[in-house]
């Protein structure tokens, strides 16, 4: 696997994640070998190992740092990202996702279904070879709970035009941020770091995850299809009313009602109107600032951790990713 170019600036940390890929490949064994090398060529696809990254820096803080079962729990992480993206393509009846068939596409619902139910007990199966302790499993599982607590409360808002913001941002914790925030808490005490320092290691975690969610929901209303790698305002049509939407109808509702109530049946015409609006009422830039908001809480909070090169490239990661340039 070729990694993303943005590492081409961290050679250390490009170095372990190599590893950590070369460690999800060899953890993959599937007696349907055609879906095997979907899933490795999935894992292989272009994705940042953004999650993984983040557990890699964050356990080189402690004491008790030990590379091995750090890129074991980077791994695991790793693969439980991917285990919710199948899902999510299931949910979603994507055809693509970073520019290539999604599993459920090519396959069926029943074989994604079963590919990331599998990706799923990797991942579990992996952290239990690791962990020093009951604790790292519990918060892992609790972590999972939380992720999938954010799928159904999305479920439970579909098509719901009252949608508050206060909604979507419960929803997005659960969705997105937890998994960042397990990233970092998990890292920090792989590494041996005190329990309060790696609560302030989940909150930045957390406060990234959210910002970067927000700032991908704001893709939908400003970029299209090749560029951002997969179908733009698809969510619209399935009943997913982000934070610019959210924003923008605020300011006027009547002007969305007769476009959203056609739900799934809505035409291109549609989504483009519903995407000009958006912009038009200002519901992108009102969701950038709420974005900057959880953006600077991060790097706060990245500010107090110890001097080491660790936190520098802790600094410059978050502000690439949450600036958009990568």
């Amino acid at each position: 696997m070729k990694l993303h170019p943005i590492w081409e600036d961290y050679p250390d940390l490009s170095s372990e994640l190599e590893q950590v890929i070369q460690l999800i490949k060899r953890s993959i064994h599937m007696r349907n070998k055609e879906v095997e090398a979907v899933l490795t060529d999935m894992l292989e696809s272009g994705g940042k190992m953004l999650r993984p990254a983040y557990t890699l820096l964050f356990s080189a803080f402690g004491t008790e740092h030990d590379p091995e079962r750090a890129r074991a729990l980077a791994a695991s992480i790793e693969l439980l990202h991917a285990a919710t993206l199948i899902h999510d393509d299931i949910i979603d009846d994507a055809d693509t996702r970073r520019g290539k068939t999604t599993i459920q596409s090519k396959y069926g619902k029943d074989a994604a279904v079963y590919a990331g139910d599998y990706l799923f007990t990797v991942s579990f199966r992996l952290l239990a070879k690791q962990v020093q302790s009951d604790r790292q499993l519990d918060i892992n599982t609790r972590g999972m709970e939380r992720i999938l607590m954010g799928e159904l409360d999305q479920m439970h808002l579909y098509y719901h035009l009252d949608m508050t913001i206060r909604q979507y941002l419960t929803q997005i914790s659960g969705k997105t941020a937890q998994l960042f925030a397990l990233a970092c808490y998990s890292g920090a005490l792989e590494g041996g770091m005190t329990e309060r320092k790696a609560r302030h290691a989940y909150y930045i975690g957390s406060h990234i995850g959210m910002a970067f969610q927000i700032l991908d929901d704001i893709l939908d209303y400003t970029q299209n299809s090749e560029s951002v790698g997969k179908p733009v305002l698809e969510d619209v049509r399935q009943g997913i009313y982000t934070a610019p939407l959210i924003f923008a109808m605020r300011k006027n509702r009547q002007q969305f009602e007769p476009l959203l109530s056609k739900r799934n049946k809505m035409t291109k015409d549609d989504v483009k109107m519903v995407q000009h609006l958006v912009n038009e009422l200002g519901g992108v830039n009102e969701a950038r600032s709420l974005a900057g908001k959880y953006t600077h809480k991060a790097l706060k909070r990245i500010d107090q951790l110890p001097v080491s090169p660790e936190k520098q490239m802790i600094q410059s990661l978050t502000k690439q990713l949450l600036e958009r340039k990568m």
